[in-house]
């Protein structure tokens, strides 16, 4: 009967998804179960939208909650275990029209507007290791922005692509069956091989590649660099 229940509270456990976040504009905190059995729960996505508001304007709007699934599955593979800081949620048209005038970057129809797009950092994981992770999902768009005054990884949920483009030998030590959606730098398609290659070549990335894998994999420690 107790390894009846254990097994009971242990399945009812893995079900429930919590993820916390902190605004780094706003100072909020916040920490929910936003899934439970499959299903999103709709208060915990309520306060989801509004910590990742447009705090500019003070206006929220629907997030796309596979783009907190993504976010969600990244914190967990990589063991992190601060909240995820935002950057950026939601921009309402007027912000990310005042942002292009005065900062640029930001492209004209930008999934931030549609609720599809977050930009964020994990304070205690490296940024390439964010990139990896997000990418290897192919799941929507990354953004790698590691020269920024918080650098961070922009995460989206619209059509498969990154920027800046990786180089050849990188994406394929990121994919070593030679298949993915992404194109690198060089526009020519990743072949089955190309990783053997990347390894002798460019024994920096392999390195950092192969650790990404291995804190994936469980066969090494998040904290370990």
């Amino acid at each position: 009967l107790l390894a009846t229940l254990f097994c009971a509270d242990a399945a009812s456990a893995h079900d429930e998804r919590s993820i916390s976040f902190f605004n780094i504009h706003t100072k909020e905190t916040l920490t929910v179960v936003y899934k439970r059995n499959g299903s999103y729960v709709p208060e915990a996505m309520k306060k989801l939208n509004w910590i990742l508001r447009d705090w500019r304007q003070n206006k929220a709007t629907t997030m796309d909650p596979e783009t907190i699934d993504i976010i969600w599955e990244m914190h967990r593979e990589l063991g992190s275990q601060k909240p995820v800081h935002i950057i950026s949620g939601y921009r309402s048209p007027a912000t990310n029209s005042m942002l292009r005038k005065t900062r640029g970057g930001q492209a004209k129809k930008s999934q931030h507007m549609t609720g599809r797009a977050i930009d964020i950092t994990f304070p205690d994981v490296p940024l390439k290791r964010m990139r990896y992770s997000a990418m290897i999902r192919e799941r929507g768009g990354v953004g790698y922005y590691p020269t920024s005054g918080i650098p961070f990884v922009h995460v989206d949920t619209a059509r498969v692509r990154h920027w800046p483009r990786m180089v050849h030998d990188e994406l394929a030590l990121l994919f070593p069956s030679g298949r993915t959606k992404h194109v690198p730098s060089d526009g020519k398609p990743i072949k089955r091989g190309d990783a053997t290659v990347a390894r002798q070549r460019r024994k920096d990335l392999a390195r950092d590649v192969a650790q990404y894998f291995a804190v994936r994999d469980g066969t090494m420690k998040p904290e370990a660099v």
